[in-house]
């Protein structure tokens, strides 16, 4: 593992325990937690009084793979996935979230998937 890396994954580490210091999903505000990799996104909705996931989704979600068409770009993906999961959240009765992007700077595909589900109606 070259240097580089290493110092790239401490520093998220650093960044996501700066986040949930100040971060905790309640029952009437749950969390949308936000996960990148190379290749996929995923979202979650966490009530972290009990400490339980709500619902989640992905890209490899089969209704997710049902709208993806495959020249889509990773960045599109992302909106559909913000969009998909607002739907979700708002079928449940959940408007308002707090949003953790899991040491995940606010740029690129984070940030769409934040703006998506924002103009689907959730709030945070």
């Amino acid at each position: 593992m070259s240097k580089k890396l290493k110092s790239r994954e401490f520093a998220r580490a650093r960044r996501k325990k700066s986040i949930r210091k100040r971060i905790h999903g309640a029952s009437e505000r749950p969390r949308l937690a936000v996960f990148r990799s190379l290749n996929h996104i995923y979202a979650q909705i966490i009530d972290d009084t009990v400490n339980k996931t709500l619902f989640s989704v992905s890209d490899l979600s089969p209704k997710m793979k049902a709208k993806i068409k495959e020249n889509l770009t990773k960045s599109e993906i992302s909106v559909l996935v913000g969009q998909y999961i607002a739907e979700k959240a708002l079928a449940m009765k959940i408007k308002r979230v707090v949003f953790d992007r899991c040491g995940f700077k606010y740029h690129g595909r984070v940030k769409l998937l934040a703006e998506a589900a924002r103009e689907a109606g959730l709030e945070f």
